[in-house]
């Protein structure tokens, strides 16, 4: 995914979580572990959320590319943020998946799902 279509698509997947009534704690948290693309609160939970786009499943779907590989290196940044970020340490948290998608090239047919708990 090119850059700008990643910020793009990361600013979509926040809009869309902070009108479901989600606040917005970090985008794009980094550490040497890796990155989270946007990390939530709902209510005292702390979500963190990866974001996929795609414009065909030729190559498989959004889902299906967050292996147990990129699973395990989020739980880590995960464990890293909370580790660094006193007031979150002991908030109940959970891993999301958004996974926008576009067959069309046509705003007006993008699909957006949610998945909580996605892993």
């Amino acid at each position: 995914m090119t850059n700008k279509r990643g910020q793009w698509a990361e600013r979509l997947a926040e809009e869309h979580l902070v009108c479901r009534g989600l606040k917005l704690v970090q985008r794009n948290y980094t550490c040497q572990l890796g990155e989270i693309d946007l990390i939530m609160r709902e209510q005292n939970t702390i979500v963190f959320v990866e974001v996929r786009y795609r414009n065909s499943e030729q190559y498989g779907g959004g889902i299906e590319s967050i292996d147990f590989f990129k699973q395990r290196k989020l739980q880590s940044t995960a464990m890293h943020y909370l580790q660094n970020h006193d007031k979150h340490h002991d908030h109940p948290c959970r891993f999301d998946a958004m996974i926008l998608g576009n067959q069309h090239n046509s705003a007006s047919d993008m699909t957006i799902n949610w998945i909580k708990n996605a892993f």
